[in-house]
């Protein structure tokens, strides 16, 4: 009998699981539960926050703040730049911990610190969104929103006393806001000088520690420690207004600032050559630094002679000693002769009396330069920059005001002109558009930029001064360049503006942007500043 029972048990159990199968698939099938409807699909926009909450437990913050754009490009860039990344954080980490160690190690007596691996993981940062901000300061300022929920592996072994002990740095996370500062941008790649870093608010720091295995943050009340004290020293460090700066370049270099004047007094000429029929000539000379936009300095013209003094003093800006030269020309078109004298040559603060014989040409294999055309003499005098200023330009950065190098006079200063940009210009006929830069009397211009109603120049421009000009203007006028084929259309004036400079000389600088007079919506943005020696 208990064999009989024990059969019909396990057939009774084959036949009832088969046939349940069986039923539950044909229920499955053919009974659809009546109760189930469509699902509705909405926009977001109809949701309100705590639905949204629901819905999206992690919302980015180009959602959440309309501020913030959004930068899915970034966090692609960043995932598959991620393994190299990963190599070349961990090795400049490394490299910068092996001093620090070197120097505690023997401090506190301990025999060796090492890694015994180091990997920030495979999982990259995540950016939420950027918000970036607009100012009328040669700067580029944004603000990422960073979360990183990341699986490092940094494995630690400290040796000492005969022991061996583990450190290991497990799931980390950190939740950020910091605020990247380019300035001040140049007209040199990478196009920015310094990296300014801060924090916006205290970041959210969470990390796993092991010690010979044993998780540390398990202890009661250390884990909260921990984080109130890596608060702490992050935001005592960085969070704004203090930031974190990191050097790219010279500033002074990249954007080619006056570095000193160079005092140029032409004396006479001697010996010219013969241009006028009636054997007579009427000589001037024009002198500019090279690599300089800005128009010649000019002599008086001396008429009907061959041995001309002039006994005239001028007062020109000097951007690059190592490189500029001072071209001097004689004459109309450069018909008497030319040459030139490397800024290199002058010893600083030393007036240096020279006479330089007048080429045909500035070609060294020129057969013609072997024909005496007369001599012209001059006295030079280089006054760079304090050395002491331009140690305090570069560690204060970009809003220190540059001192007027030696050789300005004295009660005087240096009035320096930054012509940045201009918007929604609009001629009748053509737009293309270029700044005039009147102060008294002295005129110089910007480049012409084509077919652009929003020009950029960046041009800047230096006015010598005998003394303040608290009761001068500064005339600025924005034209437009008539195109090469403009036979009927001339140049067109695109509007004006007229600067008190009082505010400039007690204010010592001012960037604003100014609506342009005779213009129906354009306007212009001037930097001025007042140096003085």
């Amino acid at each position: 009998m208990g064999v009989i029972s024990t059969v019909l048990g396990f057939s009774g159990f084959g036949f009832g699981f088969s046939a349940g199968i069986v039923i539950g698939y044909f229920i499955f099938i053919y009974v659809q539960p009546s109760d189930v409807k469509d699902v509705k699909v909405r926009p977001l926009m109809e949701y309100d926050s705590k639905s949204l909450e629901g819905i999206l437990p992690e919302i980015p913050m180009w959602v959440k703040n309309p501020d913030y754009d959004r930068i899915d490009w970034l966090n692609r860039f960043v995932e598959l730049m991620w393994p190299f990344l990963d190599k070349a954080i961990c090795r400049m980490a490394q490299d910068i911990a092996k001093p620090i160690i070197a120097e505690n190690t023997a401090k506190y007596k301990i025999d060796s610190v090492e890694f015994e691996s180091l990997t920030l993981g495979s999982l990259p940062p995540t950016f939420q969104g950027m918000k970036v901000y607009v100012t009328e300061e040669q700067e580029l300022i944004m603000e990422p929103s960073v979360k990183w929920a990341a699986n490092p592996n940094v494995t630690v072994v400290v040796k000492a006393y005969g022991l061996k002990a583990t450190v290991q740095i497990v799931d980390l996370q950190v939740f950020a806001s910091p605020r990247i500062t380019l300035k001040p941008l140049v007209p040199t790649f990478p196009c920015f000088a310094k990296i300014l870093v801060s924090l916006m608010e205290k970041p959210h720091v969470d990390f796993g520690l092991k010690l010979l295995g044993a998780d540390l943050m398990a202890i009661p009340g250390l884990y909260r420690f921990v984080q109130e004290t890596i608060k702490k020293q992050v935001a005592s460090m960085y969070l704004w207004p203090k930031t974190l700066e990191v050097a790219i370049m010279d500033p002074s270099k990249a954007t080619k600032k006056p570095v000193g004047i160079l005092l140029v007094k032409v004396v006479r000429a001697q010996n010219l050559r013969k241009k006028d029929l009636l054997g007579k000539s009427d000589p001037y000379v024009k002198l500019k630094m090279s690599d300089d936009k800005l128009p010649s300095k000019k002599t008086t013209v001396k008429r009907s002679n061959l041995n001309p003094e002039w006994n005239e003093d001028f007062k020109i800006v000097v951007t690059d000693p190592e490189n500029q030269a001072l071209e001097i020309n004689v004459g109309k078109h450069e018909r008497m002769g030319m040459n030139s004298i490397p800024l290199k040559e002058l010893p600083p603060d030393e007036t240096k009396v020279t006479t330089v014989n007048l080429l045909k040409t500035m070609d060294p294999n020129d057969v013609q330069n072997e024909k005496s055309r007369g001599q012209l003499t001059l006295e030079l005098t280089y006054k760079p920059f304090k050395e002491e200023d331009m140690e305090q330009e570069g560690t204060e950065g970009g809003d220190v005001i540059e001192k007027a190098p030696d050789g300005t006079p004295a009660g005087g200063g240096l009035l320096h002109v930054i012509v940045h940009e201009a918007q929604d210009l609009e001629g009748k006929h053509h737009t293309n558009p270029y700044a005039k830069i009147i102060f008294k009397g002295e005129e110089k211009k910007t480049k012409v930029i084509k077919k652009n109603r929003d020009p950029r120049w960046e041009d800047e421009f230096q006015f010598v001064c005998e003394e303040p000009p608290v009761n001068d203007k500064l005339h600025v006028e924005v034209l437009s360049k008539a195109p090469k084929k403009g036979l009927i259309h001339g140049k067109e004036t695109l509007g004006y503006i007229d600067v008190s400079l009082a505010d400039v000389i007690s204010n010592k600088r001012i960037n604003e942007k100014y609506h342009l007079i005779d213009s129906k919506n354009g306007q212009i943005q001037i930097e001025l500043q007042w140096r003085t020696s």
